[in-house]
């Protein structure tokens, strides 16, 4: 068998998100006997990077500004340290430009994308695709996110590969005793109706859609109640939405939580109100945990919240069409329980953690091993014409201006799905 990989995935920060949730799991599953991971933050490490500090490798803090060009030395020379065999930058932006140019300038083998959602921050489109050349793979996470790489970001075909984004089935799944709990945790009244909705509060998200929603739900379900698990900056925004339509009392700010399993398997219809996703690891847990979707159609999310089957569909920004889809499932009890039946079977199928950790391990492995003769052949040439020293293993170092650290253990651990 080949040696295991050194497997960088170089990353903004890990704030409580999907995409950081997805690597965090991605990272626990993964063989040690296949690859051994570590992670590079550009900013600081964030909540879960403390949280895997204890587990794996976490560098952070190496990028001093958005014109810091020097980075792409720091990373690189970071790279060299931890003898990286893979690179795979997470999300688009300035970590997918700067992970990418400091790999190839580092000498590492393989060099990859995973990208998370449709579109490009502003300004950097441009950039990131002229580093194609260097690219071995870009990782798409749903079939047409896979065809959107290929036919808008024009990307070769060749090198698009698709790993659908997983969760594991065995801790998201349906709980019987999961809505007594929640509703005497929360003072909601054993008789009434639960929504709710599972995204860092960002602007993306577009929270404001479900309150609205939710107001007006309030007319024709007056026990409906909605949770609304996440944080971030839009929270400053939505408490006064609420408090403008009278739900304070309705609509629920949960924050960050530890036990979303069971927050999904009390709610009645998962919602998601997104302008823009790939495919939202939150529609799979819900569907994992037998629980019906309603959410606006962007992204690949039709390929998992499938009409009349595990969910229903609205266009962005169709309050009045959100209101009136949530509506009819919380009116039909039965519909509701057959879509979270069918929901979870379709996750199983297709969705499980297990599939994406294997298509993670087998996409760096091939690749590796398809390069690896070229490689041998340039270590070969490079060796017959000067004698090289071994060196001992260095570890890493604080560089002078903006250092780079390890992070070792925090006390600031919290569990997220």
């Amino acid at each position: 068998m080949s040696h295991p990989l050194t497997c960088c995935f170089v990353i903004t920060s890990m704030p409580v998100g999907g995409a950081e949730t997805l690597l965090v799991n991605l990272m626990r599953r993964m063989d040690p006997d296949r690859v051994r991971p570590e992670v590079i933050c550009l900013k600081e490490a964030g909540p879960l990077g403390e949280e895997i500090a204890a587990e794996f490798p976490v560098h952070s803090g190496l990028i001093g500004g958005k014109y810091d060009v020097a980075v792409v030395s720091r990373i690189a020379k970071l790279l060299r340290k931890r003898g990286a065999d893979v690179v795979i930058t997470v999300g688009a932006g300035d970590k997918m430009f700067w992970g990418r140019l400091a790999a190839k300038l580092a000498g590492v083998p393989v060099i990859a994308s995973a990208l998370h959602s449709t579109g490009w921050p502003d300004g950097v489109g441009k950039l990131n695709r002229l580093l194609t050349p260097i690219t071995d793979a870009f990782i798409g996470v749903a079939q047409s996110h896979g065809n959107f790489l290929r036919e808008f970001e024009k990307f070769p075909a060749s090198k698009v590969n698709v790993i659908r984004n997983g969760v594991d089935c065995d801790r998201f799944c349906p709980d019987p005793d999961a809505r007594q709990s929640v509703f005497d945790e929360l003072g909601i009244p054993a008789n009434a109706q639960v929504i709710g909705l599972v995204a860092a509060l960002r602007h993306e998200k577009n929270h404001s859609m479900l309150v609205k929603a939710a107001a007006r739900l309030r007319e024709w379900h007056p026990d409906l109640h909605t949770l609304i698990i996440g944080e971030g900056p839009e929270r400053a925004t939505i408490e006064p939405l609420r408090e403008q339509l009278g739900v304070v009392d309705r609509v629920h700010l949960l924050g960050n939580r530890s036990d979303t399993p069971r927050l999904l398997a009390a709610m009645d219809v998962f919602t998601l109100c997104s302008l823009n996703e790939a495919s939202p690891v939150s529609i799979l847990e819900a569907l994992a945990c037998a629980t019906p979707v309603v959410s606006t159609n962007v992204g690949s999310i039709s390929e998992t919240v499938i009409p009349d089957h595990t969910g229903l569909l609205v266009e962005s920004e169709d309050v009045e069409g959100f209101a009136n889809a949530i509506s009819q499932l919380l009116n039909d009890p039965g519909t509701r329980r057959s879509m979270g039946e069918q929901g979870r079977e379709l996750v199983i199928e297709t969705g499980s953690l297990t599939s994406m950790v294997d298509g993670y391990e087998n996409l760096m492995h091939r690749i590796y091993a398809e390069k690896r003769p070229s490689m041998m052949k340039h270590a070969a040439d490079v060796t017959s014409d000067c004698h090289v020293t071994p060196q001992p293993a260095p570890h890493v170092t604080r560089l002078p201006a903006v250092q780079p650290h390890t992070v070792a253990s925090s006390s600031n651990v919290m569990t997220t799905s």
